[in-house]
């Protein structure tokens, strides 16, 4: 028996020594340059990556076989947090902004349930994006959280209903259910399973805040009766006071120093985030949702960036508001335009969708535009008819494509007749803050029904803009303010077939030496 083991154990340790010797020759060939594997495949190069890479914006990224070292790691990652950093501010301007309205107004002493009027029209003490100073404006917080909210609305108005991210939910007036008749609106959340009355417009919403701003129209210069028209037709409760709805408040901001216009530096991420904390999960798109998390922005926890996250969200949004800003105001897609030869200019000229879709594609640059330089959405804004409802085209250049400067004289001539059936009229607005531009003018524009406004011979209109008024053009002139940029809105009301064919366009800003 012993025999027999010491002879197992002899083989068995001869075989374990030339088994190690063979792996010492398997072993030291694999390390001879140019080794192939017995089971080798054929690697494209393009699936590779080198154990260096040069880039503009991050230097030399180095690698094991692959592995990005520490320091590629720490960059990387840097670059990812700011780059989605900036695309949480382009992509998160809607719900700013909204809020920005509805914080903005309540701090101006208007509460859910309250309409803000501007009884005596807005002027450039109220920090709001691109308004205009012919309408009324009335402005409504629509919020659903708690239960279904009733909205009765005047005749003779028009005005969108947006959720909380500027998503069109209805219109009130003439483009809505209503007709410009007037009627009652029920407003729901789109998970309410409660009963629903009838007599009224429903509409369902995927967020608890919501926005309305509507404007009543000033019929030969009497702003009492236009205010009273909304006074006396206008009321909002829940709906489980609809049978003694209290007594309607409403909250006059003419004239009042407010401010509704969403943050451009980190305060910007603390506005979007109240917006997810206080909505339902749900009510946003999940991709938004997870670029929000990405950045810390997350439904139920703590915004609380450290040292290194909020210095880098610090740089992202400064990124992001200097790209909203080159959207905006250097458009480089020409669609943008509405003639080859001239300066003015639409985020819905050729084609636009108010819900910025177009084949499938999602039109990132036109929302951002969009909601970068004004308010509200609607389908009226972009599908606009012959004769009814306005027309805008935008001016931040002059002819030679330099920005307008307010310590420069400019003059503009509207080609006669103007194809606008009611009005036509002019806003400036400041390059800042893209409100009025704060002058010592309280319309911050001027339109052909102001007396003042005169024709040239053959039946055009010169307008002219600059710190002082022309010699003998005082009544065609807006005053607009050394040192200051700003930006022009030319509004057609009923605007006619010559528009919309482009047989007439407006002259671009016309330096005045």
């Amino acid at each position: 028996m012993n025999k027999i083991y010491l002879a197992l154990l002899t083989s068995t340790l001869v075989f374990s020594c030339s088994q190690e010797k063979s792996n010492k020759v398997k072993d030291a060939s694999t390390e001879k340059p140019g080794y192939v594997p017995k089971f080798a495949a054929d690697v494209p190069e393009s699936v590779t990556t080198p154990d260096k890479l040069h880039t503009d914006l991050l230097g030399d990224l180095d690698f094991f076989d692959g592995m990005p070292s520490k320091e590629t790691v720490e960059k990387v990652y840097d670059f990812l947090d700011l780059s989605r950093g900036s695309e949480a501010f382009l992509n998160g301007i809607p719900a700013a902004s909204v809020y920005g309205v509805l914080e903005g107004i309540k701090e101006a002493g208007v509460n859910p349930g309250d309409l803000a009027i501007f009884e005596e029209l807005m002027d450039a003490r109220s920090l709001y994006l691109t308004p205009n100073s012919t309408t009324i404006y009335n402005m409504l917080e629509i919020n659903v959280k708690d239960e279904p909210l009733v909205v009765e609305v005047p005749p003779g108005i028009l005005g969108p209903v947006d959720d909380a991210f500027f998503r069109y939910l209805t219109d009130f007036g003439f483009t809505g259910p209503d007709q410009g008749k007037g009627g009652k609106y029920l407003f729901v959340h789109r998970d309410y399973e409660g009963a629903i009355p009838e007599g009224y417009f429903v509409v369902r919403t995927p967020s608890y805040r919501n926005l309305s701003f509507f404007r009543a129209f000033v019929k030969d210069g009497d702003l009492k009766a236009a205010a009273e028209n909304v006074k006396n037709g206008f009321r909002t409760y829940k709906l489980s006071e609809a049978a003694n709805p209290p007594k309607q408040r409403f909250v006059n901001l003419s004239g009042k120093k407010m401010n509704t216009v969403h943050a451009n530096n980190f305060k910007f991420y603390e506005e979007l985030n109240a917006v997810v904390q206080y909505e339902p999960a749900d009510s946003w798109d999940s991709e938004l949702v997870g670029l929000f998390a990405s950045i810390g922005i997350k439904k139920g926890k703590p915004f609380e960036p450290d040292a290194r996250m909020k210095k880098i969200l610090t740089e992202a949004v400064a990124i992001g508001n200097a790209t909203a800003r080159a959207i905006t105001f250097a458009p480089r897609n020409p669609r943008y335009y509405f003639y080859p030869d001239r300066k003015w200019n639409s985020m819905f000229t050729g084609g636009g969708n108010y819900a910025f879709y177009d084949n499938g594609e999602r039109m990132l640059d036109d929302r951002i535009f969009m909601h970068y330089y004004a308010t509200g959405i609607t389908p009226a804004m972009t599908a606009p008819q012959v004769g009814l409802g306005s027309v805008y085209a935008i001016a931040a250049q002059d002819k030679d494509g330099e920005y307008l400067d307010g310590g420069k004289t400019y003059s503009v001539t509207l080609p006669g007749p103007v194809p606008a059936k009611d009005f036509w009229s002019f806003m400036v607005y400041s390059g800042q803050t893209r409100s009025m531009l704060e002058t010592d003018q309280k319309l911050a524009g001027l339109d052909n029904l102001n007396p003042s406004v005169k024709a040239n011979e053959d039946g055009s209109y010169t307008i002219w803009f600059g710190p002082k008024a022309p010699k003998g053009k005082e009544g065609n002139w807006i005053q607009t303010m050394p040192g200051k940029s700003y930006h022009v809105l030319l509004r057609l009301y009923g605007p006619l077939e010559p528009w919309f064919d482009k047989t007439w366009k407006p002259g671009d800003f016309e330096p005045v030496k």
